[in-house]
């Protein structure tokens, strides 16, 4: 696909009309609290949506109660095994990689310190490490999942940042586009799609092609549920690449709140590893990520650490030898990655299920078995370079 600075200024300026439209009128007709106080008891799909739900959130939920229709089912499932074989690959990714890439974008560390304050970092970790989980689920899209639900309430939840933000004139528009715009969700699903596997490959661990394609793949899936143009979506890996590289290169740089957030964040997983020797790993695999420019720029600290965080690709090869020799060794590291993930997550939510409200105001508070066949091992699509 042909991108232009002019096509990509375009989706600057969009958001999501019909989540937009829906805020709107509940902010206009004073129903968001009753809104919020019913959709508690939304979290399953297929179930009788409450009494007394505001008739513009009742249409929105019907409309978007189900998946495009033009998911591949069977690719769907591909998606889920790769990600019971590398679930804590994935959740190491997201964490070390995917969250400080936001923070590498400017006026997306604004946004983020501006509608999330203090706070952000445990409760942002928190949602999208359940809503990975929630996705990655077998009935997922099937009558008693918890995944579309919490994608219908977390695109209400974009739009809602999208209203306070400009009704309160407190982003510049003309400047930074629409907050949460077309451009920033698709490069905020490069960076929990494109940008995992790349981080998996830097780990060193062993993918295949197929694999790494039904993830993206998934991805996708989301990001049409999440209201994002499925018109301007790459569609292929390669095509993911130029536009991450075409994004990255359009906006990153350091920032004051993107310093700010990698901080907390850092903080944040230092009290979830046990004691504090082991501390210095955090930021080692934070810099070994997401290179030693941007983390510069992002100010992680240097540490002892990082010469040995670079022996984890060999580690990992012992480990998935071990795996691909003994089905009691590859039972036993799949059950680890789950505990290691449910850990992590009990970690962050202290043990609670995470909702998703629209905020009345910005505030800080805010089945199958086995793996997929490791056949046509998957490299990354190369750079590209920016025309």
């Amino acid at each position: 696909m042909n991108r232009t600075d002019t096509s990509m200024d375009a989706l600057r300026q969009a958001g999501d009309e019909l989540a937009d439209a829906t805020v709107a009128a509940l902010f206009e007709r004073g129903e968001v609290g009753t809104f919020n106080t019913l959709m508690r008891y939304v979290s399953t799909s297929g179930a009788p949506l409450p009494e007394g739900l505001p008739d513009v959130a009742r249409e929105y939920l019907e409309v978007t109660s189900a998946p495009p229709a033009w998911v591949d089912w069977g690719e769907m499932e591909k998606a889920r095994l790769f990600f019971l074989d590398n679930n804590v690959h994935i959740t190491t990714a997201l964490s070390f990689a995917s969250m400080p890439a936001c923070y590498l974008v400017p006026h997306v560390a604004k946004l983020l310190s501006t509608t999330h304050g203090l706070e952000y970092p445990s409760k942002r970790m928190a949602e999208t490490g359940q809503f990975t989980v929630y996705l990655m689920r077998p009935d997922a899209f099937e009558a008693g999942g918890r995944f579309v639900p919490a994608a219908q309430k977390v695109r209400l939840l974009h739009a809602s940042i999208r209203h306070h933000l400009t009704a309160e004139n407190r982003w510049d528009t003309a400047t930074l586009g629409t907050p949460i715009c077309q451009e920033d969700m698709i490069g905020g699903q490069m960076f929990f799609s494109l940008l995992v596997l790349d981080s998996l490959h830097r780990l060193g661990v062993h993918m295949s092609t197929e694999g790494a394609e039904s993830y993206y793949y998934a991805w996708r899936v989301v990001g049409a549920m999440l209201g994002i143009d499925q018109d301007t979506v790459p569609r292929t890996l390669e095509d993911a690449r130029r536009f991450l590289d075409d994004y990255m290169l359009r906006y990153m740089g350091p920032s004051e709140e993107g310093t700010r957030l990698t901080r907390q964040l850092i903080d944040l997983y230092e009290e979830v590893v046990p004691g504090t020797f082991f501390d210095p790993v955090v930021s080692a695999l934070v810099r070994h990520l997401v290179g030693d420019t941007c983390a510069d720029w992002l100010q992680v600290p240097r540490t002892a650490w990082d010469t040995l965080v670079r022996a984890v690709p060999h580690l990992l090869g012992v480990l998935e030898s071990v795996e691909d020799r003994s089905p009691l060794g590859a039972w036993a590291l799949d059950r680890l990655g789950h505990l290691t993930t449910v850990f992590e997550l009990s970690s962050l939510t202290r043990g609670r299920v995470m909702h998703y409200a629209i905020p009345e105001q910005l505030r800080k508070d805010y089945g199958v078995s086995g793996a997929v066949p490791r056949t046509r091992r998957w490299t990354p699509p190369a750079a590209t370079v920016s025309e």
